[in-house]
């Protein structure tokens, strides 16, 4: 290219006769120039790049080494004949054509590679691709539209971007033109429909904050389910400029239409309870357990160790650590927390720091037909792990905890109300046993095990109906890394503050959804219609469930903490040599299998409990009653405080 550069521009300089005639002085000249271009393409690499992928940078490269190489091509000229050979204003001429001949070939591969590919990929799905609008006229529109015409694997066709802010109107953006703002999206849907070629899904470019300035997101979830749209979204542009082979259009979540902006918490006072920490994480291959392996791991534990009562849930958490953090130190372990001889071996061979308690029965209507299943493993199993941090002086022990303790009407919200019990009984007296004990409060967890949101998919994906309780039932909800950055952030608070004992640390989750509009949300991000398309069906209250869930006890004093989205409350505390007692009665009764001793002895202690139907008819039959000394311990005067700090 470089010879063919110069003995264009000494045509164009001069005339093709003239250079005919001096051919061999000219031809020399050119030949000279090519191997000069040669050396100096070699030198900066441009022999090592991939036509394939040739954009702007590689433009770039192409003008700087044509600069050079004509640079240096004048300078021996100019030393040697002092440029009276070859007119000087040619070399100007030769490095424009240099520059177009070098870029002309790596472009004309890549366009031919993207159509080639393009075609390729049209007959591999049968010759559709997805018709697309994007919603945003932004970086991750003009990433997405770049990826899509240069990467194989990608079957959409985009029509138009929406620009919701409004200022881009009437421009293009990669050759797609960008037709107007959220208000004429319907009227853009319909122009495409009568051109006989319908949008079939949206695609959302941007962060559910940037839309939340411009745009409710529930409107365009109408939008869409009015006009049969799929809903789907992008990752961050970051995310997608790393991507391999082919961008990965993911369905909007329902975390995205969460009624409250997602929690961002203060990582670096996080990283300094567990940095160089030995960790230990019960229910380490659960939903929640196994989030909070991934973020302790990003925080660079010295080891983890990994308790789990599921071998199938403990391997895979264990594979996927290994996979992707090699060089940790882990420790997966099999063992049940109601195991009090094996979790207290662990936890005493391996002296963590810290103990992640997450292990716990949390299904209602399960622990509601087994009562004796749920209070043994989420509060003798919960005694368990704290006396056994207690004899191994660990430094601190986190109890995840749930809003179904708040005035419980089912077995298993009473019985992890047990456990919070004891561990703000033993946090009061931490003085003499050395060991903090926070207790975390949140409510239902998007994605988690028996979580409602993968329950509509599944019955979704079999065409419906949607079986929702009652058409009032509403939760609060919140996803699985937000709950588990709650729980780091408030033990590494507490922690912080060892003055502050017995507190139950909650999380701000804003307004309740109800359960009926979430199934509504599920089918419309589908594109499809609630109750015409899709139906929900209404199956009445399960045994234990309430419609509404509370996070505070209205006895509980409340308090906002210095981070912002937490809050603080102070329950009613029972003393740390009463607790035990009545704990050991409960495990004296589990033993015996005496149901109904259990159930009575679990209603004495938790007062607020109040038993469905199911409950109190199990309670009735067995002959069992409190033992006396328990009968004044359990009453509501005597040893409860409205406000934990007084002990």
């Amino acid at each position: 290219m470089g010879v063919a550069a110069l003995f264009l521009a000494l045509v164009l300089r001069l005339d093709l006769n003239r250079v005919l005639a001096n051919l061999p002085e000219y031809g020399l000249a050119a030949i000279i120039f090519g191997a000069v271009v040669g050396i100096v393409g070699f030198v900066l690499g441009m022999n090592r790049g991939v036509w394939r992928y040739a954009s702007l940078p590689d433009l770039v490269a192409i003008i700087k080494a044509a600069t050079i190489a004509v640079s240096i091509f004048i300078v021996a000229h100019f030393l040697l004949v002092r440029l009276e050979a070859i007119p000087r204003s040619s070399m100007i001429i030769a490095w424009a054509f240099l520059i177009v001949l070098l870029a002309a070939p790596r472009a004309v591969y890549r366009v031919y590679r993207n159509w080639r590919d393009t075609r390729r990929d049209v007959r591999r799905d049968g010759g559709v691709a997805k018709r697309v609008l994007l919603i945003g006229a932004g970086d991750n529109s003009e990433t997405f539209l770049k990826t899509i015409a240069e990467r194989s694997g990608q079957a959409f066709e985009v029509l138009a971007i929406i620009d919701e802010r409004g200022r881009r109107t009437g421009r293009f953006i990669r050759g797609v033109p960008v037709l107007g703002s959220l208000e004429k999206l319907p009227q853009i849907i319909r122009r495409f429909d009568r051109q006989g070629r319908r949008p079939e899904a949206l695609i959302l470019t941007r962060t559910r904050d940037d839309y939340e300035r411009h745009a409710r997101m529930q409107d365009l979830i109408d939008i869409a389910s009015e006009h049969h749209l799929e809903m789907l979204r992008l990752p961050k542009v970051l995310d997608l400029r790393e991507l391999g082979s082919e961008v990965e259009v993911r369905p909007i979540k329902l975390e995205d239409l969460l009624q409250r902006k997602p929690l961002q918490l203060n990582l670096p006072k996080m990283a300094t309870m567990i940095k160089d920490q030995k960790i230990l994480i019960t229910g380490a291959g659960g939903s929640i357990g196994s989030e909070l392996v991934r973020q302790i791991v990003a925080l660079e534990p010295a080891s983890l160790i990994l308790v789990d009562a599921s071998e199938y849930l403990l391997y895979a958490i264990d594979a996927e650590l290994r996979r992707n953090n090699p060089q940790y130190d882990l420790h997966p372990l099999l063992c049940n927390v109601r195991e009090r001889e094996g979790i207290a071996r662990i936890i005493d061979t391996h002296r963590p720091d810290v103990i992640f308690h997450a292990a716990a029965l949390k299904h209602v209507p399960i622990v509601e037909a087994q009562p004796l299943e749920g209070l043994f493993t989420n509060a003798i199993g919960t005694r368990n792990v704290a006396e056994a941090a207690v004899r191994a002086k660990v430094g601190a022990v986190v109890m995840i905890s749930t809003d179904k303790a708040v005035n419980p009407a089912n077995v298993m919200g009473a019985s992890k109300r047990m456990a919070e019990m004891f561990c703000q009984a033993m946090d009061l007296s931490a003085g003499k046993t050395g060991t903090r004990f926070v207790t975390v409060r949140f409510g239902n967890v998007l994605g988690s095990a028996g979580s409602v949101v993968p329950l509509f998919e599944k019955q979704l994906k079999a065409g419906g109906p949607l079986t929702v309780t009652h058409p009032e039932i509403e939760r609060y909800f919140m996803t699985i890394p937000e709950a588990c950055l709650l729980v780091l952030q408030s033990a590494a608070h507490s922690l912080e503050e060892p003055e502050e004992r017995g507190r139950i640390f909650v999380v701000d989750m804003g307004a309740p959804v109800k359960i009926a509009e979430l199934a509504r949300n599920v089918i419309r991000l589908s594109g499809l219609r609630p109750d015409t398309d899709v139906k929900i069906v209404y199956t009445g209250l399960r045994p234990g469930e309430k419609l509404y869930e509370e996070l505070f006890d209205s006895r509980e004093t409340l308090e906002q903490t210095d981070i912002e989205g937490i809050l603080v409350a102070f329950p009613r505390a029972i003393e740390c040599g009463v607790i035990s007692r009545i704990f050991d009665e409960m495990r004296r009764l589990i033993d015996a299998h005496d149901l109904a001793g259990a159930l009575r002895l679990l209603k004495s202690t938790v007062t607020e409990f109040n038993p469905g139907e199911e409950v109190l008819a199990m309670m009735k039959g067995g002959p069992y009653t409190l033992p006396p000394e328990l009968v004044a311990l359990t009453s509501d005067t005597g040893h409860e405080k409205s406000d934990a700090g007084d002990h």
